[in-house]
């Protein structure tokens, strides 16, 4: 006789033992023994950092006494860090040899100063955007008055990056021996524009006057003189100077951004801190690819009252038969040169022209 046929239920089902996971959670450490920093140089994933008491009254400055080296910790995700952010540190914040503290939490900006890349830095997704520095508060544009002329093409887009941000400018011209600022002051002479005349034998205690208190960012082509007045205002900086070649262009001498403590001011009683530079390496170009049409217009303030006439929409280009900015400039409102600069840099964004 056949044996019976045997059914199976889920008894008999074996279950091979294995790891039990743990659950994922979303809870991040609060961190709150964080240590409160802030970023004074970047350099191939490595953060120098100054912590709280040192930015406010210690000694500490590139390389030198109360800097604590970092990494970004994991949990910021794609978050960027550069110079002039204020940063939450844990781990070993002693600044000893060897230790390294990790970057948990990138406090929100007061200000960002972006620039869009040249095109040899240009991606399948279009011009990058990068960001100069964080939390500055005073553009300080260095342009000389000759080898290398001035380019003011170049300022105007300074101006406009700087009002894009609302960071205050500050006109700075250098080598001022070799050549009069008449020209170059004329151009701007409608705009509340600031500026310092900068020389060999010129005291450099309006300028010190001018920086004190604040987080200052140096923007300036190579050659005109930018790493020597860094020097003069932070001797123990030691930033590399270089020269202008044969066809007028400087050599790029500062490689990286780098913020500088500067010296307290004499006479300047107590002040919160003396003030803090961030030195940029020497750029060809300011590209304005981020900025709105708008608020490129808003980077040439002695041509915004110009526009109350214009059509609604006008987009201010010279086919514009009744853009009223034409009007305004023959009338002696502006200088024709800012007319041609703003069109220029309103084609230039559009990617009419370079």
């Amino acid at each position: 006789m056949a044996g019976k046929r045997r059914e199976y239920d889920e008894d008999d089902v074996r279950v091979r033992p294995g790891r039990a996971s743990r659950p994922r959670t979303r809870t991040r450490p609060r961190h709150a023994d964080a240590v409160d920093g802030f970023v004074i140089a970047v350099d191939r994933g490595r953060y120098t950092c100054v912590t709280e008491d040192d930015l406010t009254v210690g000694a500490g400055a590139k390389g030198g006494v109360g800097t604590v080296t970092a990494m970004r910790a994991r949990e910021l995700g794609r978050k960027s860090v550069v110079v002039g952010d204020r940063v939450a540190l844990v781990g070993d914040t002693s600044g000893a040899d060897g230790a390294l503290a990790r970057i948990v939490r990138i406090a929100e900006r007061t200000s960002v100063l972006r620039r869009t890349a040249d095109d040899d830095e240009t991606t399948a997704e279009g011009r990058l955007e990068r960001v100069v520095v964080a939390n500055a508060d005073q553009l300080v544009i260095v342009s000389s008055l000759a080898d290398p002329p001035p380019r003011t093409g170049f300022i105007d887009r300074c101006l406009v990056a700087a009002y894009d941000a609302d960071i205050e400018p500050l006109l700075c011209l250098t080598k001022a021996d070799l050549a009069p600022p008449d020209a170059v002051l004329g151009y701007y002479t409608e705009l509340d524009l600031r500026h310092v005349l900068i020389g060999p034998s010129v005291d450099l205690g309006d300028v010190r006057q001018l920086l004190s208190e604040r987080i200052s960012v140096m923007v300036g082509h190579s050659g005109v003189g930018k790493s020597t007045l860094v020097n003069r205002l932070v001797p123990a900086a030691a930033r590399a100077v270089g020269t202008v070649s044969a066809i007028g262009r400087g050599r790029h001498t500062s490689t990286s951004a780098v913020a500088l403590r500067l010296p307290p001011v004499p006479g300047g009683g107590k002040r919160t801190h003396p003030g803090w530079i961030v030195d940029t390496p020497g750029i060809r170009s300011f590209g304005l690819a981020h900025v709105s049409a708008e608020s490129l217009l808003h980077g040439f303030p002695d041509l915004v009252e110009g526009t109350v006439e214009c059509p609604p929409n006008c987009e201010h280009t010279p086919d514009e038969a009744e853009c009223a900015l034409d009007a305004w400039v023959a009338a002696g409102n502006a200088d024709p040169r800012r007319l041609a600069s703003y069109r220029r840099l309103l084609a230039s964004r559009a990617g009419e022209i370079e």
